[in-house]
C-alpha cells in the first residue's frame, strides 16, 4: 500500500482574561525573630489586600524561608524572612488594583516575583489551532497525490505535535492594556502528522 505523510501546522489567537500573580513579604531583622516577625506582620497585610481583590481560596502559600544576610564584603548584617503567595485574580483589572494596593499598604516589605496571564478558553483555542493544522495537513496531502497522479484515500494514522513530545512554545503580542496590565495575545499553535493512503 502506498502512502503520504504530511505535517500540518495550525494557529489560533486568544486575549488572555485571567492572571496569576506571584508576590512576597520579605522584611529583614537583626536577629531570626525580629525578621520573623515583621515578615509575618507584612504577610498579614499582605493576604488582606489579596483577599479584597481575589477569591481567598485563590491565596496560596508557596513557600517560607529566613537566612542570614550579608553586606558587599561578605559580613553577616543580619536575617531576612520572606514568605512567598502566588495568588489568582479573576481578571486583569483585579490583579492591577491589588498590585497598587499592596504598593501602597505592604510597601518596601512587597517583592513582586512575576506574573502569569492565562486565558479560560484556552482549550477552545487549542481545538481549533488543532482542526487548522488537520486541514493544513490534508491540503498538502492532497497537493502531493495530484503531483504523483494518485488521490487520497483513507486515513492510517495521526500524531499530534512536534515529534519530540515538547509542547509548542506561545508567542505573546501585546495588544490592550487592563487596570494596567498588558493583557496581550497568546498564538497557540499546533502541529498533527498525517499518514493518508495513495489511491
Amino acid at each position: 500500500m502506498r502512502t503520504v505523510t504530511v505535517t500540518g501546522t495550525g494557529t489560533s489567537h486568544v486575549v488572555p482574561d485571567t492572571a496569576v500573580v506571584r508576590v512576597a513579604a520579605v522584611c529583614r531583622g537583626a536577629g531570626v525573630s525580629e525578621a520573623y516577625d515583621a515578615m509575618v506582620a507584612a504577610a498579614t497585610t499582605l493576604v488582606e489586600v489579596a483577599g479584597r481583590h481575589a477569591d481567598g481560596r485563590r491565596v496560596a502559600s508557596t513557600g517560607i524561608t529566613v537566612w542570614p544576610f550579608h553586606d558587599h564584603e561578605g559580613r553577616r548584617e543580619g536575617y531576612e524572612a520572606r514568605h512567598g503567595y502566588a495568588i489568582a485574580c479573576p481578571d486583569l483589572a483585579s490583579a492591577g488594583a491589588m498590585l497598587a494596593a499592596l504598593a501602597r499598604e505592604v510597601g518596601d516589605a512587597l517583592a513582586v516575583d512575576g506574573l502569569g496571564l492565562e486565558a479560560t478558553d484556552g482549550a477552545v483555542a487549542g481545538g481549533r489551532a488543532r482542526e487548522a493544522a488537520f486541514h493544513d495537513a490534508r491540503e498538502r496531502a492532497a497537493a502531493l497525490a495530484r503531483m504523483s497522479g494518485a488521490g487520497l484515500g483513507a486515513v492510517q494514522s495521526v500524531v499530534e505535535g512536534d515529534g519530540d513530545g515538547r509542547p509548542v512554545p506561545l508567542a505573546k503580542v501585546a495588544l490592550a492594556s487592563t487596570g494596567g496590565i498588558e493583557a496581550g495575545e497568546s498564538t497557540v499553535t499546533s502541529v498533527v502528522t498525517v499518514v493518508w493512503e495513495l489511491l
